[in-house]
């Protein structure tokens, strides 16, 4: 599909036959190496059509923006799309508890909605997505689109290793490897016994392809070895991963590539603005692309909401293009990262996340004024030899310094004492806060078949 056909339909209608030829680097050339401009009037153009489509339909919109005095019409151009109002999960949450069970930002008859999904609600009541038919395919779609660009193909077999549920990033990756074309084997995790039968599976059925966690991953590969199995048997070619920032992490992605023998591909935005896979590093792996014609990505400064330059630290904010049912707009994700548009091997012209999703606001411990973030601790950890995949920090204060506990696995190929001393210098040169280190046996810390926990805050603010 050429850009000129793009600017004329909304929400536009995909070929759903339409593959490319499997020599062909690009899903679609035209749009992916367009100039910045073009990119930038395609990008806009939905922008606006998505907005005029919410004020007329979304019952949550209208009353959002009537309430600050804001109409589609007051954005003229693509730099003034950041005076929009940001949306933020609370308020989500707020109208779903206010107009329950779906909420007032469903712009489709109930009789339209063809797939319900939702976040597990652990932190709060849970969030329902709708989803109409057309929006469905639509998804599927650049999800494959996306997926060719780190060289899935249709004669692939894809081996998806994360929970068939509420959790969204399963069904995407199953929808759209199916829309491409190829194989899957969609095996789930999180039963007891499940990574032993994986590994059977793998042995026997040699999927080329494997989508998960990238601790399950390894989780998959500890496993793997203690049942006499090389990882590299499998037969993996790729690796792509979301739910977590470890495959971002260059030892963690090194580590993965390392003990499977394929490339790993790290990708993913959240739930709540699938197509997720529209933050994705193509086969060149020098950070995630963002799909700015399928999810409209800022980066922007935490307290101005503003856009941030590139090479600078930002919160994503995103805009899904193509979607109905439920439109976002501007959605607040709480994520860190630095984007840049340095130009990537392959061509595409999207900015890019270099180091890929590295922290959350909410989820970032500060420690005696520096910030300190899970998957710095990683790239540091999975770099030294003599320790097992598995680490975590605990963080408590007791009286009125905070201390650090680095929990992590040692081998037993190294001496603690040399261990704890490389551990230690390597961290505080990363990070800047001094740790204390607390070396375990092997197996000791708990195993994950989906999201690991890193961080333990321990602190008892109210009573300090």
């Amino acid at each position: 599909m050429q850009k000129t056909a793009l600017l004329q339909q909304w929400p536009p209608k995909y070929d759903t036959q339409y593959i490319p030829d499997v020599n062909e680097k690009f899903w679609y050339k035209d749009i992916e190496t367009a100039s910045k401009e073009e990119l930038d009037e395609l990008v806009f153009y939905k922008l606006k059509k998505v907005m005029e489509y919410a004020f007329k339909h979304s019952d949550f919109y209208n009353r959002k923006w009537s309430k600050v005095d804001f109409h589609p019409n007051d954005i003229k151009s693509l730099k003034e799309f950041d005076q929009v109002p940001i949306t933020t999960k609370a308020e989500v949450r707020q109208d779903l508890l206010e107009n329950q069970p779906f909420g007032s930002n469903v712009c489709i008859p109930f009789s339209e909605v063809h797939r319900i999904q939702g976040t597990s609600g652990t932190t709060g009541k849970p969030t329902v997505f709708s989803f109409g038919k057309d929006d469905w395919e639509r998804i599927a779609h650049q999800h494959a689109r996306i997926m060719w660009s780190f060289g899935m193909r249709p004669s692939d077999l894809v081996f998806i290793a994360s929970p068939l549920s509420l959790y969204i990033g399963s069904w995407g990756a199953l929808i759209g490897a199916e829309r491409l074309g190829a194989k899957t084997f969609p095996f789930g995790a999180g039963q007891a016994g499940q990574t032993e039968k994986a590994v059977s599976w793998l042995k026997e059925v040699k999927p080329t392809v494997f989508y998960g966690t990238p601790s399950y991953a390894l989780y998959l590969a500890e496993k793997a070895k203690e049942l006499g199995v090389d990882p590299k048997e499998f037969g993996f070619r790729i690796l792509f991963f979301s739910g977590e920032p470890g495959a971002g992490v260059p030892s963690t992605k090194k580590k993965i590539e390392e003990t499977f023998g394929a490339i790993c591909i790290d990708s993913g935005t959240m739930a709540e603005v699938t197509p997720w896979m529209s933050n994705t590093e193509c086969e060149h792996r020098k950070g995630v692309h963002l799909w700015q014609d399928v999810v409209y990505t800022e980066v922007v400064d935490q307290q101005s909401k503003k856009l941030v330059p590139y090479g600078e630290e930002g919160v994503p904010v995103y805009t899904p293009l193509e979607r109905t049912s439920q439109p976002l707009i501007r959605y607040w994700s709480g994520d860190l990262t630095t984007w840049t548009d340095e130009p990537c091997p392959c061509g595409r012209v999207y900015p890019r996340l270099p180091k890929g999703i590295y922290g959350r606001i909410d989820d970032m411990v500060t420690v005696r004024g520096v910030n300190v973030y899970a998957s710095l601790l990683e790239n540091v950890i999975r770099k030294i030899d003599g320790l097992g995949e598995e680490f975590v920090m605990i963080v408590t204060r007791d009286n009125i310094m905070d201390e650090v506990t680095i929990q992590c696995e040692t081998l037993g190929t190294r001496s603690n004492q040399d261990l704890k001393k490389q551990i230690s210098k390597e961290l505080k040169r990363e990070v800047g806060v001094t740790f204390n280190i607390d070396l375990l046996p092997i197996g000791t810390l708990e195993r994950t078949q989906f999201k690991a926990k890193r961080v333990i805050d321990k602190r008892n603010f109210k009573e300090s």
